[in-house]
């Protein structure tokens, strides 16, 4: 860029502060967490209204093992991304906690062999 280091932390700060650099973050390897088993879930809710939404979105927060919920549009309702020791913790989780989630009507999970490209950061 091509500029000394007060001109461009400068830049920096304005970037933060218009809202384009939202955050810094630590990126944390998940295996050495004891964490090595990814799984995705597809979620269908058995009704999409805007309470039975919110109740979903709330009740996905508190689930430690969902790493990342996102809404889609298609022949499912939620794409959840699932970190878990091993297959057996996935299954408990699953069962104890993803599909006691209020509203859910089906999930289908795909476990994850290879993650070839992740965001970063």
């Amino acid at each position: 860029m091509n500029l000394t280091n007060t001109p461009c932390s400068e830049r920096v700060k304005r970037l933060e502060k218009n809202g384009y650099i939202k955050g810094y973050r630590a990126v944390v390897d998940k295996e050495r967490m004891g964490l090595a088993l990814l799984t995705v879930v597809q979620v269908s809710l058995v009704a999409t209204a805007e309470q039975s939404l919110v109740r979903f979105n709330d009740a996905v927060r508190n689930v430690s093992e969902i790493e990342s919920c996102l809404m889609v549009a298609g022949s499912f309702d939620y794409l959840l991304t699932v970190r878990t020791r091993d297959i057996a913790h996935f299954r408990l989780v699953l069962g104890e906690k993803i599909n006691k989630l209020p509203g859910i009507h089906q999930t289908s999970s795909f476990t994850v062999m290879e993650i070839v490209k992740e965001p970063v950061g």
